[in-house]
Formats: structure tokens, sequence, C-alpha cells
């Protein structure tokens, strides 16, 4: 699932009744999920953060900005923080599946939108930014809302979007300034230690900016403006600092990482833990403050496994595990992944047939429903076969006297996982694709136009319902090519494990193809049947063959 984050920040902290409008506009957006709402009375600011696909965060923006735009009069507005309009900032920021690039053409998109449809003056800034200046929010904001009036008519500062001549309705919305920004993490990492300068001293090592210069009598050396020369710290995309922490009786250093690409948390962690070391202090643990991708821990789990010199291929559960326990996230109290991993907050369909368990499941198919039916039951018996190659490679990893195999069965393991994966999904993918066949039938055929839309709404549905098996049988035949290797090359006491993960992919494999065959019956599309036609006769065929070759190692192993 493609995933973004925006975090518009409205220009109310004070009047609640004003704050649960702009709430409730973005709430009604379907696919929008709230992740957190800080208001602030001090800066009359409240910070918004929301989570959904491209298309429903921007959706979700629009509707907040377009409220705000309503019932916020920027006249009358006063605060500590810098802004300049009803909504000020509004920054899209990837979290899965998506690109910079994508959050950028989003930025713009809604820009443009915001700017045509509510006539605001848009700014665009840090990725999203038109010219090199506006990258940096304090410079695109300079003057704030009172400097508008002078700003808005001079070609220098044109909008991006919107209109560019002061007036009566900008009085009262302001401009409102929209971006593309990496996520941000707030991160604590505790030490065995009440002593503030220590923390403030791994924070100034570790930090981006890094310290002041000294010389060699301990004055700040400066340059010929009169400002601190500063030495840069050890982390690119780092901010921190030191504090103590009386509710934990601790010294923490405190950082904020704007780019977890560049440094991510275990790095960050462990560059806190060897600075912390020369200072004669030890790092205890560390606290996630908000949440975080999931990225951010699988990669975490990896780096652990490896230092470990155990596979990275096993299931996301389990990374996640070892990232928790080797940053010691859970030492100032219980850290609950369904809470405070972003993709985790849509969570699981409770419904969803792979939330059930395998009675629940094996009812459920046995009932008079033709949904569940073959071909879920052909993605879990593919997803059993990857599951067992997968098996296969990680107890290969660990097995004394195959230490020069440990690379290529780590490489098995590592795509074990994704194909299982995939066809777990798949499973619940192809009685969603049933229920679109049935949803399709469904629709009315009174009118000419109705029965044609019905038509086609059924062919695309038959389309679905075909494509959804066709990946089941490519991955399982990935699954078989898996199974072969660990085979051939695996630990031989786990041969007949291989060889029955081949043969439950095969299963799946055939399972798949008559779930193929069966729909296309139903479609008028020839080109379209011919091409998913011939590539199933093609898996058949390399699956026989396959399936042959494993059969026979399996039985040259076993003599």
């Amino acid at each position: 699932m493609k995933l973004v984050e925006c975090v518009p920040n409205f220009s109310e902290g004070r009047d609640q009744t004003i704050i649960d409008a702009i709430i409730a506009a973005i709430s009604e957006v379907e696919g929008v999920t709230l992740l957190d709402v800080d208001p602030g009375a001090d800066t009359n600011r409240t910070v918004v953060t929301l989570i959904g696909t491209p298309e429903c965060a921007m959706e979700g923006a629009f509707q907040g900005i377009k409220k705000a735009s309503e019932i916020i009069d920027m006249r009358n507005h006063t605060g500590a923080h810098a802004r300049q309009g009803a909504t000020d900032v509004c920054p899209f920021v990837p979290v899965a599946g998506v690109s910079m690039e994508e959050c950028v053409e989003l930025a713009k998109q809604l820009g443009e939108r915001v700017g045509k449809e509510l006539e605001i003056p848009v700014y665009l800034y840090e990725n999203a930014a038109s010219k090199p200046e506006w990258q940096n929010l304090a410079e695109v904001r300079k003057g704030e809302y009172e400097a508008l009036p002078d700003k808005l008519g001079k070609p220098e500062w044109k909008p991006d979007y919107g209109p560019d001549q002061y007036n009566e309705k900008i009085a009262r919305t302001g401009g409102v300034l929209i971006s593309a920004r990496e996520f941000l993490i707030a991160y604590n990492v505790n030490l065995n230690s009440r002593d503030t300068k220590l923390a403030k001293e791994i924070a100034f090592t570790i930090r981006e900016k890094g310290r002041a210069k000294r010389d060699e009598n301990r004055k700040f050396v400066k340059d010929e403006n009169g400002k601190n020369i500063m030495v840069p710290g050890t982390l690119k995309a780092v901010k921190a600092v030191g504090w103590y922490i009386d509710e934990y009786g601790i010294a923490q250093v405190s950082i904020n990482m704007v780019n977890m690409n560049v440094s991510p948390p275990h790095m960050v962690f462990e560059e806190c833990r060897r600075v912390a070391h020369e200072l004669g202090v030890r790092v205890t643990g560390s606290e996630l403050v908000g949440l975080l991708p999931l990225k951010a821990l699988t990669d975490a789990g990896r780096y652990y496994l490896e230092k470990q010199g155990n596979s990275t291929g096993v299931p996301e559960k389990e990374l996640i595990h070892i990232a928790v326990q080797s940053l010691g996230l859970d030492q100032l109290g219980p850290f609950d992944p369904m809470k405070k991993i972003i993709e985790y907050q849509f969570g699981q369909d409770p419904n969803a047939l792979t939330a059930m368990t395998l009675k629940e499941f094996a009812d459920e198919v046995s009932i008079n429903s033709p949904a569940p039916g073959g071909g879920s039951v052909a993605a879990l018996g593919g997803s059993l076969g990857a599951s067992l190659a997968t098996m296969v490679s990680n107890l290969t990893h660990i097995k004394k006297g195959m230490v020069d195999l440990r690379p290529e069965m780590e490489d098995v393991a590592i795509q074990g996982q994704i194909v299982k994966d995939a066809l777990m999904k798949a499973i619940d993918d192809d009685t969603a694709a049933f229920n679109e066949i049935i949803k399709a039938i469904r629709l009315p055929k009174k009118t000419d136009e109705d029965k044609l839309a019905r038509n086609n709404a059924i062919q695309e549905a038959y389309k679905l319902a075909a494509n959804v098996p066709m990946q089941t049988a490519r991955d399982c035949l990935k699954a078989m090519e898996l199974a072969r290797i660990v085979a051939q090359k695996g630990n031989p006491a786990s041969v007949t494990d291989a060889g029955v993960g081949a043969l439950f992919a095969k299963a799946g494999l055939e399972g798949a193809v008559l779930n193929v065959l069966i729909n296309l019956t139903d479609i008028e599309d020839q080109e379209f049947c011919s091409s998913l036609s011939n590539e199933c006769e093609a898996l058949r065929k390399d699956s026989d063959g396959l399936a042959q070759i494993i059969k026979d190692i399996v039985a040259q192993k076993m003599e």
C-alpha cells in the first residue's frame, strides 16, 4: 500500500470549536486516518497529523485548508509561532511505497487546486520549492502574514499558485505554504547518568550542526562576521540536545532525525553508544516520541541480525522484535508496535481471511459459499510452500560446516519471505476479486446506459478475478524455484521439508491456473485471454519440469 503522511498546521490553538470543525472536515474524507491533533494556546496553532493513500491524504489536506479558510480570520490572529495564513504550512511526507518525487507532485497538485478553487496564494517550499531560496521555510515566510500586502504584486514574490494581488479575501485567509519533506523521527537515547553535561556532550558530538569551535584558551573562534565557527558533528540530518528527565531520573540525548534514510535510528543509537563509552557513561535504552515508519524498525532488525551472524530472512514481526530489544525501546515502558508504527495504524481487517485461525479458515471454506474458494486455498498452499523453502534456508544458515552457503541461503530466505507475504495477501485478494464480480452483476440494468456500464464493470471484475490467481501462479513458481535451491544445496536433514514445500507450491500453481482459466471464459477481450492462457500453459510446463527435478533430488538424498 502507498502511504503518505500530511502535517497541516492551522493558525488556531485556542478556540476548540474552530479546531473541531477543521478536524471534522478532514475526518469526513474516506481513507484518511487522523494520527494526532496537537493544539497550542501560546502559539495559537494546531498541528494535525493525518495519513492515507496519496489521493486520500491530499483530499484530507484540501478539506482542512478549505474549512480553515472559511472560519479563521487572520486579521484577528496573534500567537508566538510564525505564520502566514489560516493554514500556515502543509507538508507531505513519504511513508511507504511513495517516493519524495511523488510527494512533490502531490504538493504541486494540492497547491494548484487551493490556488484555483479557494483563491488563496500558495507558495511551495523545501523539496517542492520552485526556486532555490524558497527551500528554506523561514525565507519564503519572511515577514509572515503582515508582509503579504507588500509582497503580493511584486514579481519576486509572485506565488506559485493562486492570486498575486492582495485583496479582502486574502486579508482574511492569508497565504498557505505547501511542501514535501522527509519523515521526522523524534527519539531519545537514555543514559545511566543524571549528568546533563554528559548528555549535551554526546548531543554536540553527533548532531550535524556540531559545536562551536574553541581555541587553545577555550575561547570561541569567530568568523569575519563575528559568528561562532562550528565544528560539524558525526551524523548528517540529525539534530540533538542533552537534558535531564526528572520523571525517569536519567539524562537523555534528545534527537530529531530529519532524514532516516541518511541517519536511521540504529545508526544514531550506535553512535550514541560509541561516544558514551568514550565518556565513561553507558546507553541503557531509548525512547520513541510519536510514531515512525515500519522501515525504520525492519532495517534496524536486519542490522542487528547481521551483527549477530544470523539470517535476515525472517518474518517482519521478528525483525521488529529484534529492533525493539536491541534499541531498548521498551526500557521506560511497554513498546506496542501496533501503536507506534505508522503503517499499523490502519491495522488488519478483523474479518480478513488471514486474520483467522487455521480452523476458522477451514470452516469458512467448508460452508455453502463460493468464496473463499479454490483461489484463496491455492494462495495458502503456495505460501506454505514458500515458508518451508524459507525454513530450510534458515536452518542451513545456522548449520555448522555449511558456512560457505550462508550468503546464498540468506538470499533465499529473504526472497522466500517476500513470496510468502505476497501469497498470503493473495488469499484475501482472491476473495475480494470474486466479490467485485458479484458487485458488478448486481448493478442496475434498466436503461441501455445502465446495461453498458454494468457489462463494462463485469468485464473489468472478471479481468481482476483472472489477474489475481495469475499472479498467484507466478509466485508459486518462484516458491518452487526456492524449494529446488534448498533441496539441492540446503541442510540434507531437511530435504523432505524442501520436497513438501515444492509439492504445496506446485499444487498452489495448478489451482491458481484453474482459477485463471475459468474466469477467462467470461471475458470478451480475446487478446487479454490469449495472453493469460499462453502464460498459464508456460507456467504449467515449467512447474512440471521443476517438480520432477525436485522429486529426483529428494529421492537421491534420501537413499
